[in-house]
C-alpha cells in the first residue's frame, strides 16, 4: 500500500537553517529556468505540444546547480517538473476529448516558484537514497547537500534536521521522493515521505465505516459518517474576507497608471489572499480525516466538480466554488492528505442530492432558502447535511445510523474550532411527522 507520512523538521542551528533557506531557494531557481526554457518553447509552438518543449537545456542547468545541491537533487527538480508538464498535457488532451469529463477547466501550463525579487517559493525535491528517516525519542531527518554549500557553511556530512511530531507509518518497506517545502503560513519548515507499507497493516482503527462529503459555497464541508455523526465546516466569513481583499485589488488596480497591470502591493494582496485560503484548506483537511480516522472510516466519497457546476450556476457561487475555495486544489489536498491516514477518496457522481428530499425523494418540489431545505411533503432540515446524508446513502450498501447532533467549526486564522451553535437546544416541532428519522439533526435542524 502506498501511504504518506508528513511532518514538520526544524535546523539544529541558525546556520543550518540558513543552510537549509539557501538549498530550498536554490531548487526554486533550477525549477524556474527549466520551467521558463520550456515555457517559451510550448509559446513558440503556438500552444501545441512538441518535441521542443523537451527540449530545453536540462543537462547545461543540472551542471549549473549540482554544486549547491547536489547531482541527485537537481536531476530530481527537473525529473519533477517534466512530471508537471506532462501531467498538463495529458489534461489537455482530456480537455479537448468530448467524451472525458475529468478536466472541466481549460488547464494551464506549470507555474513559477516566485521570483527572486518578490520571494521564491522555497522548496525541494530528495532522491529516496538522498535523505535518511529516523524515528523515535529523537525522531531525526538527515539531506544531502552539495560541496558548494558545504564550503560557504563549513559544513561536513548531511544536514541534519530534527522532526516534530510522530509518523503515521514508522514502519515502512520503503521511502519515496521526499518533498521539503517552507510553510510561510505558520513559518515551518515540512517534509511528506511517500512510503510503502505491508498490505497486513490495519488502515484505521475499525476500517470498515464510510464518510461522504457535501462540497459547498457558504458551508465548505458537509460530512455524514456511516458512524452517525456529522461535521460542518463554515465558510461565510472567509469568503467575505476574500472579497473584501479581492474589492482592495480591484480598487489599487484602477488607480494604475495606463499600461500597467499590477504592482508590488497588489501582488503582496494576492499572496496574502491565496496564502490565507491555502491554510484554511490544509487545517480543514487535517481536521476532519483526524476525526474519521478515529471513527473508522476507510472511504470517503466526493462530489466530482461538474456535479459542483450543475448544483450551483450563480455568479457568486461559481467565484466561491472556482476563486475562493478552489475545488480541484482543494480535493487534491484532501486526497494528498487522506493517503497519510490510509483512508480511500472515491469520486461519485452527487448530482441532485442537493434537492433531494430524504423523505418523500421528491427533487423538484422541494425549496432552498439559504441553509435550510424545504419540502412540500412537511421535511425541514439543513440544506447540506441532508444533501452529504442523501450521498452516503446512495453510494454505500451499509445502513446509515441515526445523527447525533452535527458538531460545527469556525475558521479563527489558526484552527478550526467548534462553534457554540453547535450546543443550542434542538428546535421544537409541533408536527411529529416532519421529523424525517429519529434522532436525525440533519434534518430536524434547520
Amino acid at each position: 500500500m502506498k501511504r504518506t507520512n508528513t511532518f514538520a523538521v526544524r535546523p539544529l542551528s541558525d546556520n543550518g537553517e540558513r543552510l537549509l533557506r539557501d538549498l530550498l531557494d536554490a531548487s526554486a531557481a533550477l525549477w524556474n529556468e527549466v520551467n521558463y526554457g520550456r515555457l517559451m518553447r510550448y509559446n513558440d509552438e503556438g500552444g501545441y505540444e512538441n518535441e521542443d518543449v523537451w527540449d530545453a537545456d536540462t543537462g547545461r542547468l543540472e551542471g549549473k546547480y549540482k554544486g549547491v545541491l547536489g547531482a541527485s537533487t537537481a536531476q530530481q527538480v527537473i525529473r519533477k517538473n517534466s512530471e508537471a508538464w506532462r501531467g498538463f498535457f495529458e489534461n489537455k488532451k482530456a480537455y479537448h476529448d468530448e467524451s472525458d469529463t475529468s478536466v472541466t477547466e481549460h488547464p494551464e501550463p506549470p507555474g513559477f516558484w516566485g521570483n527572486k525579487d518578490e520571494g521564491r517559493k522555497l522548496h525541494t525535491v530528495i532522491r529516496n537514497t538522498s535523505y535518511t528517516v529516523e524515528w523515535g525519542d529523537r525522531s531525526r531527518l538527515e539531506i544531502l547537500v552539495g560541496s558548494e554549500l558545504k564550503d560557504r557553511y563549513d559544513h561536513t556530512g548531511r544536514l541534519r534536521l530534527e522532526i516534530t511530531g510522530d509518523p503515521n507509518w514508522p514502519e515502512y518497506e520503503k521511502q519515496g521522493r521526499l518533498d521539503l517545502w517552507y510553510d510561510e503560513t505558520d513559518s515551518t519548515f515540512r517534509a511528506s515521505q511517500p512510503v510503502t507499507v505491508s498490505d497486513e497493516i490495519r488502515d484505521t482503527p475499525l476500517a470498515d465505516e464510510k464518510a461522504a462529503l457535501d462540497i459547498g459555497a457558504n458551508n465548505l464541508v458537509a460530512c455524514t459518517t456511516t458512524t452517525g455523526k456529522q461535521y460542518l465546516y463554515e465558510g461565510r466569513e472567509l469568503f467575505q474576507r476574500f472579497r473584501d481583499t479581492t474589492r482592495e485589488i480591484a480598487r489599487l488596480q484602477s488607480k494604475l497608471d495606463e499600461g500597467r497591470y499590477s504592482s508590488k502591493r497588489i501582488r503582496r494582496l494576492y499572496q496574502k489572499r491565496t496564502r490565507r485560503r491555502d491554510h484554511a484548506q490544509e487545517a480543514l483537511c487535517r481536521d476532519l480525516l483526524e476525526r474519521l480516522y478515529a471513527e473508522g472510516v476507510d472511504t470517503l466519497y466526493i462530489g466530482g466538480l461538474t456535479d459542483v457546476l450543475d448544483t450551483h450556476w450563480s455568479v457568486e457561487t461559481n467565484a466561491k466554488t472556482h476563486n475562493f475555495w478552489a475545488f480541484k486544489q482543494f480535493t487534491e489536498r484532501l486526497v494528498c492528505t487522506a493517503e497519510e491516514y490510509g483512508i480511500t477518496v472515491e469520486v461519485r457522481s452527487e448530482a441532485w442530492t442537493s434537492q433531494e428530499c430524504p423523505q418523500c425523494g421528491s427533487t423538484d418540489r422541494t425549496t432552498r432558502h439559504q441553509d435550510t431545505l424545504t419540502c412540500p411533503c412537511g421535511f425541514e432540515g439543513h440544506a447540506d447535511l441532508t444533501a452529504s446524508e442523501t450521498f452516503l446513502e446512495r453510494h454505500t450498501e451499509e445502513a446509515v445510523r441515526p445523527m447525533a447532533r452535527p458538531v460545527r467549526f469556525e475558521w479563527d486564522d489558526h484552527d478550526w474550532s467548534e462553534s457554540p451553535r453547535s450546543h443550542r437546544p434542538k428546535e421544537q416541532r409541533t408536527d411529529p411527522s416532519t421529523v424525517h428519522r429519529d434522532g436525525n439533526v440533519a434534518s430536524g435542524e434547520s
